[in-house]
């Protein structure tokens, strides 16, 4: 029993840690990027932010080093995720990043969900261009990965697919579609205002409402052979355990 509450303090130490580097630290970095940096260092910004990323996921192997067969199954999802955006590069908003960010998140943990997150907002760009928006893609991402691990680990989020599906498109919609036109807006206008704001939302409505339908057609979809395959092979070699 102290070796259990034991563990739980230490899980709850590492938490609080991811959660002030990406809720905190993060957008700050961003925001300072925008503001100090003129937007124009975006490449500088992207590269801090996989470095804040890479803090708190170390401290899930703080007593053991960690194995290359677990580091290879967070780069394959990320791999997934920037061949799946890639691969539907003709329909936009309709991408299955949110879905296959939010299944490492529930498997892997939340750090391993934000790090997949902003991996594959980060790689995928280098195909569909690099600019100002990567270092938010990258946020928005992350962030959804990293809240679907809190709340599986809470037991707020269940495995099945209707608790993925409705999370999944309400976290697409209103933090993703939320987070991404406060950037647009602070990318692609002289001076902040809540008319251009409110603009962006109204104008973003439908590519946010399509991305959203996206991310639950592809949880329906992917979720349950995704989850049982990484369930599998996480019982098989003892890997991550979020």
């Amino acid at each position: 029993m102290p070796t259990q509450r034991s563990e739980d303090r230490r899980l709850r130490r590492r938490t609080i840690l991811a959660s002030a580097l990406i809720l905190i630290v993060i957008p700050a970095t961003i925001m300072a990027g925008v503001f100090l940096l003129n937007d124009r260092k975006y490449y500088f910004i992207s590269l801090l932010i996989v470095l804040y990323t890479m803090i708190p996921f170390a401290f899930v192997f703080e007593h053991r080093k960690p194995q290359a067969r677990e580091l290879i199954v967070i780069a394959v999802l990320a791999a997934i995720a920037v061949a799946g955006r890639a691969a539907f590069f003709m329909l936009p908003q309709f991408k299955p990043v949110v879905a296959i960010v939010m299944i490492a998140g529930v498997s892997l943990g939340a750090e391993a969900g934000f790090l997949v997150g902003a991996m594959a907002g980060f790689a995928s760009n280098f195909f569909f261009g690099q600019g100002p928006w990567t270092p938010w893609q990258m946020f928005c991402f992350g962030i959804i990965g990293f809240l679907a691990g809190i709340l599986f680990r809470k037991g707020l989020l269940k495995k099945t697919k209707l608790s993925l599906c409705v999370f999944g498109g309400c976290s697409t919609f209103i933090v993703y579609g939320g987070i991404i036109n406060i950037g647009s807006v602070l990318m692609y206008t002289p001076q902040f205002s809540w008319e251009a704001l409110l603009a962006a939302y109204i104008s973003g409505f439908w590519f946010d409402m399509v991305h959203a339908v996206a991310t639950v057609f592809f949880l329906f979809i992917l979720s349950r052979p995704m989850l049982e395959k990484l369930d599998r092979i996480k019982t098989k070699y003892g890997l991550i355990e979020p």
